[in-house]
């Protein structure tokens, strides 16, 4: 059976550790254990029947580190290796399920580190052909505690197989892993990419995962998986030893399921005793899965940030355009980019929520001045961001390297626009701004707009793009130019949130151009916007007169409990 609809059915049971198990077989410090499967494979076979023995329905093959980087020196080959490890899983397993582990490659990523995100890709890339090719069932992601490490590997196993993709991160007891992801964000980044299942491992014994594993259920809305460790370890006359006893670990286990957890196993410390007391433990409860989350939420989020969109105005930053600013059009040409890094931070403290980037010029590289910007900004601000282009290419560029879900900026009702955006979208889990306006133009009725905006709904649904993850704008003109058609935007803003319930956004300044006074016209028109339900606004933050609306809008509109973040900041 696909491992995809036993998810469905029933509970499933991975194995415990593999590292605990060689280092009591006589692994020696500083072996890599992964060489066991080629000097030792009858212990590597014997550790596999164990598990097996003790009811584990999935068994993980013994090459966590089994990358070009931690095999350097061995004399092994990654293939080898793999090769090896998949045919002893397969041995021992029989008609159970057989996971190629790929763990953390062990280098840090850029910024903080030297590899860059194509580094990770391409030495993934590599694992996931040779256990494709040695006739792995799945591939489970596990220990990770970059975000970005496990997007790039994600994008690795989905674009070089077709195989079911487990991701598990690392949390510590702060509720982050150690590179600052929490649950919420892991969660709207590794289900927007498509991954078959999502959960936690190791780093805490059951009890202190289990508010961990209660977040990712709460946004979940895939199977989620837990293989926590035997508790805390310790050193005892040089040895680690684990502080959780077999029953104990069962009983947090069965807590985990009732919860709804659908997949569960063990990291280090936990023996085949610790399955086999899982499984008796759990037993009764294996055909009797929780029901699926159906929570949904519009999020965009960054590395360890997440913006939900509906519950709150949320405002995008405008600023970082080159439009009519020579200083930045000189930037992005010498590729300078201190000062653009600047005004992302400072539109952070002004009380932006997302920032737009865009790099439009005409007489520049935008693919590759758009993903070196986004870089720079992703590795100095927690802000998640807007990527704008009117070049798909440059959109899929910036998408792909981007270390979060990002808004795409975006598609419109034109045939050719939605068959050229909507694919990335899919693809990378994003979220699109899809614009009123089609090959007739921007239609001058509210309706019309509407039905641009439902044309744009249905064909992503067609997509596999979930509602949540779109944002309609149904386009601010110039009053000075169209003055008939500024309530025609409201009303279709109106209309749209009413029929097709999915979230809006505006870029507000539009309305004010060509005339004077231009912060008067903006405030009162982001104010009428505001009172028709606009979710997001695209504005400059710097603006005092536009963020005193929005301050003063959600004290009146009961998001500003008790008004104290008014009184705080005005007072």
């Amino acid at each position: 059976m696909d491992i995809r609809k036993a998810m469905e059915d029933r509970v499933l049971f991975f194995d415990g550790a593999m590292g605990t198990m060689v280092q009591q077989a006589g692994l020696e410090g500083g072996q890599q254990p992964e060489i066991y499967n080629m000097i030792h494979p009858e212990i590597i076979t014997s550790i596999h029947k164990a598990y097996i023995e003790a009811g584990a329905d999935i068994i993980t093959t013994n090459t966590l580190g089994a990358n070009k980087y931690k095999l350097e020196g061995t004399g092994y080959r990654v293939e080898e290796i793999i090769g090896q490890a998949v045919a002893l899983a397969r041995q021992a397993a029989g008609d159970r399920w057989v996971a190629l582990d790929i763990g953390p490659i062990g280098q840090l990523m850029e910024p903080n580190g030297s590899l860059s995100f194509d580094d990770v890709y391409e030495a993934v890339a590599r694992q996931v052909k040779a256990g494709v090719k040695a006739g792995a069932d799945l591939v489970i992601i596990e220990t990770i505690s970059d975000l970005y490490e496990m997007k790039a590997a994600v994008l690795a196993v989905k674009e070089n197989s077709s195989l079911p993709v487990f991701c598990t991160l690392t949390y510590d007891q702060s509720g982050r892993t150690m590179m600052g992801t929490d649950p919420l964000t892991a969660v709207n980044v590794l289900e927007g990419l498509g991954v078959d299942a999502i959960g936690a491992n190791c780093s805490l014994g059951p009890k202190e995962l289990l508010p961990i594993v209660d977040e990712i259920l709460k946004y979940a809305h895939i199977p989620v998986i837990v293989q926590p460790n035997a508790g805390l370890p310790r050193l005892e006359d040089g040895v680690t030893v684990f502080d959780v006893s077999p029953e104990e670990f069962a009983s947090y286990g069965r807590k985990m399921v009732d919860k709804g957890v659908r997949i569960i196993g063990g990291c280090c410390g936990t023996r085949p005793e610790f399955i086999e007391k899982l499984r008796e433990e759990i037993e009764d409860l294996v055909y009797n899965p929780q029901l699926s989350n159906d929570r949904r939420l519009t999020a965009v989020s960054s590395a360890s940030n997440t913006i939900i969109i509906g519950e709150d105005i949320r405002l995008v930053g405008e600023r970082i355009n080159p439009s009519g600013k020579e200083s930045m059009e000189r930037a992005l040409k010498e590729e300078d980019f201190d000062g653009i890094i600047s005004e992302a931070i400072e539109q952070k403290m002004a009380g932006a929520h997302i920032l737009d980037i865009n790099v439009g010029l005409p007489d520049i590289d935008q693919k590759d001045i758009m993903t070196k910007l986004v870089s720079e900004i992703q590795g100095m601000v927690n802000t998640p961001l807007q990527i704008d282009s009117t070049v798909p290419e440059v959109i899929e560029a910036a998408v792909r390297i981007y270390n979060g879900k990002p808004i795409i900026n975006s598609v419109t009702g034109e045939e050719e626009s939605m068959k050229a955006i909507f694919p990335i979208a899919k693809k990378y889990g994003a979220c699109v701004i899809g614009l009123t306006i089609d090959e007739t133009g921007i239609p001058e009725t509210a309706q019309g707009r509407l039905e641009i905006a439902r044309r744009i709904v249905e064909t992503a649904l067609k997509y596999g793009i979930p509602k949540e993850n779109l944002l309609i704008d149904t386009l601010v003109l110039a009053a000075s130019a169209s003055q008939d058609m500024t309530m025609e935007t409201l009303k279709a803003l109106e209309l749209i949130k009413t029929e097709l319930k999915v979230k809006t956004i505006l870029g507000i300044s539009n309305v004010s151009f060509g005339l004077p006074k231009r912060s008067l016209l903006n405030r009162a028109f982001l104010a009428m916007a505001l009172s028709r339900g606009l979710d997001a606004a695209i504005l400059d933050p710097f603006d005092k007169s536009m963020m005193e609306t929005i301050d003063s809008y959600r004290v009146m509109a009961d998001l500003d409990e008790y008004a104290m973040d008014y009184i705080n900041k005005y007072r």
